[in-house]
C-alpha cells in the first residue's frame, strides 16, 4: 500500500466532525429568508381573515377563516359580485366583509328589498334570506363602490354609511379554509 493510499484509507475511517457553527449559520439564513418571504406574502400577496358576525350568512358564517388576495385588483378593477375585505369607513379599525353591488357611475336603488342597478333588478342567486326595506336611488361616485352584506337585514353596509372608496379595499376574498368541512374557493 502506498503512502497516498494509506492516507486516503485513514481519512475514510475517521468519523466526520459536526460543524456546529456552520449548522447554526445555515439555520439562521433559512429562518431569515423564511421570515422575509412570509412578510412579503402577508404585506403584498395574501392575508388570512377571521369572520365575526352574520352579515354574509349563510355563504360566509361567523367563525370561518378566509384567505384574501391583496393582488386581485392590481391588474383589474373590482367587479359586481366580488366579496371584498376593507376597514370600516366609520371607525377605521373594524374589518368588514361585503359584496360589491354597484360600480362607479351606476345608480343603485332598493325597493321592497329588491336591488335595482340602473333601473334593472339585480340577479342575486347568493341571497338566502329575503331582504326588506326601501332605499332611495344613489349615484355611485368615481373611484367608489356600493357594497352590501348577503344577509341584508343583519348587515351594516353602504345603505347606512355610504359609498366605499376603492382605495380602502384590503383584499378580494379568494377562499375559505376553515372549517375544513366548508373549505372552498369563493372566487
Amino acid at each position: 500500500m502506498s503512502i497516498v493510499e494509506y492516507q486516503i484509507s485513514q481519512a475514510a475511517r475517521q468519523p466526520r466532525t459536526l460543524n456546529v457553527r456552520k449548522l447554526l449559520v445555515d439555520a439562521l439564513k433559512t429562518t431569515a429568508l423564511s421570515c422575509v418571504l412570509f412578510a412579503i406574502t402577508v404585506h403584498f400577496v395574501a392575508r388570512a381573515y377571521h369572520v365575526y358576525g352574520s352579515c354574509m350568512d349563510p355563504n360566509i358564517r361567523n367563525g370561518e377563516r378566509l384567505v384574501g388576495s391583496k393582488l386581485a385588483y392590481a391588474l383589474r378593477k373590482p367587479a359586481r359580485g366580488d366579496i371584498i375585505v376593507f376597514r370600516s369607513p366609520q371607525d377605521g379599525h373594524s374589518v368588514y366583509i361585503k359584496r360589491v353591488i354597484a360600480l362607479p357611475g351606476e345608480t343603485v336603488e332598493i325597493r321592497d328589498g329588491v336591488v335595482l342597478v340602473d333601473g334593472h333588478a339585480l340577479r342575486e342567486p347568493y341571497l338566502h334570506h329575503v331582504p326588506h326595506g326601501t332605499w332611495p336611488a344613489v349615484a355611485v361616485e368615481p373611484n367608489c363602490l356600493y357594497v352590501m352584506g348577503d344577509y341584508r337585514d343583519q348587515s351594516n353596509d353602504s345603505r347606512f354609511w355610504g359609498q366605499l372608496p376603492i382605495s380602502d379595499i384590503q383584499a378580494k376574498v379568494w377562499a375559505r379554509y376553515w372549517p375544513a368541512s366548508r373549505a372552498s374557493v369563493l372566487d
